[in-house]
């Protein structure tokens, strides 16, 4: 019993040995020993063999014949040529100014349309994959591809989950409850800049103990356009770990509601030692109170730039959806930034619908690893006439662009709430002036 317990003793002093000579340390000065590169690289080629597998067995396999596609499944034209080409096909000759019962068959074409593909709930679902990454979330039959890929597999779940996830959880437990003691004891200090440099070490080193219990390999372009003091940095959003992988690089004010309980405590913490900006859930409906509060920490040109995701919830890494406008409503410059997984070593998107927080996080660890880049843009200011929605729409246009991602108009809330009235308002009156306005003219 004494040699187990000297064993394990042991066992322990080497893991955290490890730990903190080879991943804190160097992880807490921005400094990198080489060991995620050659994981990353290792991870390339044996998934590159897995694709070479899959194809090969593809091409071994019996394919079934593809149906031709529907004679009407061509791009159709207007409402009124399409309705048009309905009644054509009617035996008995209806004035153009007339109400026909077929019309009808022109709403059920395009309601079955938007369902089969639909361009705004595919971006609340987990980004598509060319190919299988050794996950069993991405692919459940994996048994039936190949025995060598099966073993492959299992390996991949040892790893994952006996040696990296104790390591990543260990990691986070131990950044976050620096986070929360380090700005605690900071916070008792006088609001000098000793203060302030004292508090953006610790924000810096935290972040980056976290980043690395994500294994995140990170790759920051133009570093040149970094969001300075007094400005505010706005990206797309696809994570809650979004705050983590920017914030490894710099510190920023976060922007977001008042929690209880283990965020509440991080929160409270925080806020003692920089000046972020929690609201409560009242004053959240308050939009005049909220603009007031962000435009008088913009003013302050010490304060550290302001962090919002203008979207409001986080979209699946392949699209950039609708900006609100009150980000861009304070004044200011600000400072776009555009963040690309790379899917293949796991899936960064959080479909809140489906996973909670728990749920998502552990997924998140026991992931191949978390493959990102994050390019600054030249910073932006309001064009002279220039209301606040188009500047959104100009500053979300060159982040899709940047990023190479899709440039969508839907608004993101769409993923919990009905589509608005005034949408369904725009097709009826398209159908009455067609009808009736016609009538009028025939």
């Amino acid at each position: 019993m004494d040699d187990l317990w000297s064993i394990t003793t042991l066992l322990l002093q080497v893991w955290f040995s490890v730990m903190i000579g080879l991943i804190m340390i160097p992880a807490m000065f921005g400094l990198s020993l080489g060991v995620t590169s050659v994981y990353i690289q290792i991870l390339v080629k044996i998934l590159e063999w897995a694709t070479l597998r899959i194809q090969r067995g593809h091409r071994d396999r019996p394919t079934l014949p593809v149906p031709a596609p529907l004679p009407n499944g061509e791009e159709g034209g207007s409402m009124e040529q399409e309705m048009g080409e309905l009644r054509r096909y009617r035996t008995q000759s209806i004035s153009r100014g007339e109400f026909a019962l077929s019309d009808s068959f022109y709403f059920y074409r395009k309601g079955l349309e938007s369902i089969v593909d639909d361009q705004v709930t595919q971006r609340f679902s987990s980004e598509e994959l060319v190919s299988w990454n050794l996950l069993t979330r991405t692919n459940h039959n994996f048994h039936y591809i190949s025995l060598r890929l099966t073993i492959i597999w299992g390996l991949g779940v040892i790893i994952r989950y006996c040696v990296l996830f104790p390591l990543r959880i260990t990691l986070a437990i131990i950044g976050i409850s620096w986070l929360v003691i380090g700005t605690t004891l900071v916070g008792f200090l006088p609001n000098r800049r000793v203060k302030n440099w004292l508090s953006e070490l610790v924000h810096l080193m935290c972040y980056r103990i976290c980043a690395r219990g994500l294994s995140a390999t990170i790759q920051y372009h133009n570093k040149n356009n970094k969001p300075q003091k007094g400005g505010i940095c706005v990206a797309n959003h696809t994570s809650p770990i979004d705050i983590v992988i920017l914030a490894n690089d710099g510190c920023y004010a976060m922007v977001g509601q008042s929690h209880s309980g283990l965020m509440g405590v991080i929160q409270r913490s925080m806020v003692r030692s920089c000046p972020h900006v929690w609201f409560e859930r009242s004053e959240m409906r308050d939009r005049h109170a909220v603009t007031s509060r962000l435009r008088a920490h913009v003013a302050a040109k010490r304060n550290l730039p302001i962090l919002i995701f203008p979207e409001g919830t986080c979209i699946n890494n392949t699209s950039v959806m609708m900006f609100k406008k009150g980000s861009f409503e304070i004044g200011g410059t600000i400072y776009p930034v555009a963040i690309k997984y790379d899917p293949r070593f796991g899936d960064a998107f959080w479909n809140s619908a489906k996973y909670n927080m728990v749920s998502y996080l552990l997924r998140m660890m026991t992931s191949w690893a978390i493959v990102v880049n994050v390019w600054y843009l030249p910073p932006m200011t309001r064009q002279e006439g220039e209301d606040a929605t188009k500047f959104a729409n100009r500053v979300k246009s060159a982040i899709a662009h940047q990023g190479g991602l899709l440039d969508m108009a839907w608004d993101g809330s769409l993923k919990r709430d009905k589509v608005k009235e005034e949408f369904k308002e725009h097709q009826q009156k398209m159908y009455s002036s067609m009808v009736v306005g016609t009538k009028k003219t025939g």
